[in-house]
């Protein structure tokens, strides 16, 4: 049984050692807000890649960046200008990243415009539509039918 428990330790250990590899709380803070570059699409301070290497390597230059007292925006620049805008786990908020930004909402409001409309139109349908009328002959020959089924 406590083989186990050690086992089960140090998996958790082992799993846990990027996050764990960040010394500050600006460094959590900025690991926050990239992804990890291992494909495993998973922000970069929760990548649970056992033995990850790619995020290890990413975590240790942004210690390094951190400790050399940069600014937050110049370390996330050098990690943009090194992996390319995907690092960022955010879209940018301005040029084509705020249309990531806009889209779901506006596509909600269209939504809902045409559900409103679709229903409007169907109220206005039902409401104006005539009701049917049964020729006095074919309600007679019904009348008689059943008529005849209930005597039977």
């Amino acid at each position: 049984m406590s083989r186990r428990l050690i086992l089960i330790l140090l998996l958790a250990l082992a799993a846990s050692a990027p996050a764990a590899a960040q010394k500050t709380p600006q460094a959590r803070s900025i690991g926050k807000r990239m992804m990890c570059m291992c494909g495993c699409n998973q922000v970069l301070t929760e990548c649970n890649h056992v033995g990850c290497t790619v995020s290890a390597e990413m975590l240790a230059k942004l210690d390094q960046q951190v400790a050399r007292s940069e600014p937050e925006d110049l370390t996330i620049q050098a990690f943009v200008q090194e992996y390319g805008q995907k690092v960022l786990a955010q879209p940018p908020s301005t040029g084509f990243g705020a249309l990531a930004w806009i889209t779901p909402g506006l596509a909600a409001a269209l939504g809902t415009m045409i559900v409103w409309t679709l229903l409007v139109r169907w109220r206005r349908q039902t409401a104006t539509a005539a009701p049917a009328t049964v020729a006095p002959e074919v309600l007679a020959r019904v009348r008689r039918e059943l008529d005849e089924e209930n005597e039977a």
